[in-house]
């Protein structure tokens, strides 16, 4: 039986609909029952796939794309106060929700474990709602990122347990109460929001402190987390579960055993020992697995079950998802445009090419980021045996005077990097196709549309 709709949530209007967070909460609230509409700049498959649950999408923002009758607003971070709709509904008296505060909504009631942390929440996420539907306990779940198998990225299922994503970019992930949390990792990042590691750590600590009593935070074995872990381990009655490879960690990573594009991984927990395989290369996807395993079984699932199923796992779409081969050439997407994160997934590509070469197409993401990061991003390039870096992508934000991608570029070939600065997006498969060769591997590489790359280069090799 579905949880009762909140009246607010009864008839919503999303801005801003195609959004991986925005659709992902439309999903779940068109599957309860709800009057569900919204908006988004262009049409998509993510909008195709609302509209088959009943969802009412719109394309382009307009005033009279908001009907009279919408009992909230829901916008994410990235909606620009000058929007029309949101203008529309102010006239109306139509009261505007924040996207995290529609996904708290949704939790109510459940049994919630939240998944936060610079890196990794995707997957993270990802494993957890894979591994708990595989054993038939029909979780509820909303992720920045489609699953490989079921193909969405959100979902309300009849289950007691409710797994979100929760992402701390604009510290709205302080808004949910979950049972169990998990922090993969603390880092500098969303520089347009924090202003140093220090209000990094203490919008950490606020979403730790809403953790339930007599819940749990699982954390990870990265610097950060530990810290975050010491910051506030004093709390009454918060259990602290460690993961990683140190001896001193709760769920203790024992083996990491690469065999391709997967791995073999065994953990102690609980007394025992589970070997089960990761369907992603790497260490950190390791990593990301044992903290699902930990945080799976404080909500009382066996870890040996758990383990088992976790094999079921089979990717999240833009996480080293394969995209296709042609002419010997494999092509595969990621999602990484922090430095930390291309780093970890290069090194992981890198092993699964074994001799083969790895060459990157990287679209830097944020001038923000690319102005506080952009050396790092060039240092972590130099891994690849050769990359084509785009221009920028915006997103949410305007453009910063002297920052460019040449500053990645610049930094890259400081570091011994081959690398190739590409304006036209367009030329991109073009390029590729004179650089790649039978048996090489080729990285899309990038939080915004460079994603899109990758079907088209995949046609002009075959071509």
């Amino acid at each position: 039986m579905a949880p009762a709709i909140p009246a607010a949530m009864e008839r919503p209007h999303f801005i801003g609909i195609g959004g991986a967070g925005m659709s992902g909460i439309a999903k779940v609230l068109a599957q309860r029952g709800a009057k569900v509409a919204g908006s988004d700049a262009k049409d998509s498959a993510t909008a195709e796939a609302l509209r088959a649950l009943g969802v009412t999408v719109h394309i382009g923002h307009a005033a009279e794309h908001l009907a009279d009758d919408a009992s909230a607003v829901v916008v994410s971070s990235a909606i620009r106060a000058d929007n029309p709709e949101l203008a529309r509904a102010a006239e109306l008296g139509i009261p505007v929700v924040h996207r995290s505060d529609a996904l708290a909504s949704l939790m109510d009631g459940l049994r919630a474990i939240a998944v936060a942390g610079t890196h990794g929440k995707t997957t993270t996420t990802s494993m957890l709602a894979v591994a708990l539907g595989h054993l038939g306990l029909d979780p509820s779940y909303a992720i920045g990122g489609d699953l490989a198998g079921p193909g969405t990225n959100a979902l309300h299922g009849d289950g007691e347990v409710f797994v979100a994503e929760a992402d701390e970019s604009d510290r709205s992930f302080q808004k949910y109460d979950p049972e169990v949390a998990i922090v993969l990792n603390v880092e500098l990042d969303h520089h347009a929001n924090y202003a140093s590691l220090d209000e990094i750590y203490e919008s950490f600590e606020a979403f730790a402190a809403k953790i339930r009593p007599g819940g749990t935070l699982v954390v990870g074995e990265h610097a950060g987390a530990r810290e975050l872990a010491r910051r506030v381990a004093d709390r009454e009655g918060l259990e602290i579960v460690t993961v990683g490879e140190s001896e001193d960690s709760d769920a203790r990573i024992l083996k990491i055993v690469p065999n391709g594009m997967k791995s073999e991984v065994t953990v102690a927990l609980d007394g025992a020992e589970h070997t089960f395989t990761v369907s992603v290369p790497g260490r950190h996807y390791a990593h990301n697995a044992a903290a699902a395993l930990a945080a799976g079984a404080r909500v009382g699932v066996a870890p040996a079950d758990l383990a088992q199923a976790l094999t079921a796992y089979t990717g999240v779409g833009r996480r080293l998802q394969l995209k296709g081969e042609a002419k010997g050439v494999q092509v595969i997407d990621s999602y990484a445009h922090h430095p930390t994160e291309m780093t970890a997934d290069l090194e992981a590509m890198r092993g699964a090419a074994g001799d083969s070469r790895l060459l990157v197409v990287f679209q830097p993401h944020l001038f923000s980021r690319t102005q506080e990061l952009g050396r790092e991003m060039g240092d972590a390039l130099a891994l690849a045996d050769a990359s084509v870096v785009l221009d920028i992508y915006p997103a949410r934000e305007d453009p910063i005077p002297g920052v460019t991608s040449e500053l990645i570029v610049e930094a890259a070939r400081k570091a011994g990097a081959d690398v190739t600065p590409v304006h036209n997006k367009g030329a991109v498969p073009e390029i590729v196709e004179g650089m790649a060769g039978p048996g090489d591997l080729v990285l899309t590489m990038g939080a915004g549309d460079v994603t899109d790359l990758g079907p088209r280069i995949l046609d002009h090799l075959s071509k």
